[in-house]
């Protein structure tokens, strides 16, 4: 058949090449926490809703984004203190 090994084989191992990976998860924390600041900063006519919710789910993108940010960085950017 296929010279793959399993797919339980394969999920298990890490990714030997991140590459593009890290710095998309990086663009895509970015960008929650300026939809967070832009949906804050819209004046309230602009969207249909009010201004609690607004600002609810303004907060809601800013902390996703915060959080998205910090784990991408110490998945991919932090060095491991063994390797050093």
């Amino acid at each position: 058949m296929s010279d793959l090994p399993p797919t339980h084989e394969r999920l298990s191992r890490p990714s030997q090449s991140p590459g593009l990976v890290r710095y998309f998860t990086l663009f895509m924390a970015v960008l929650y926490v300026a939809l967070g600041v832009s949906l804050w900063l819209v004046p309230a006519g602009m969207l249909r809703l009010g201004e609690t919710p607004r600002q609810l789910l303004a907060v809601i993108f800013v902390f996703y984004g915060i959080v998205r940010f910090v784990r991408t960085y110490q998945q991919y950017f932090k060095k491991d203190r063994h390797e050093a």
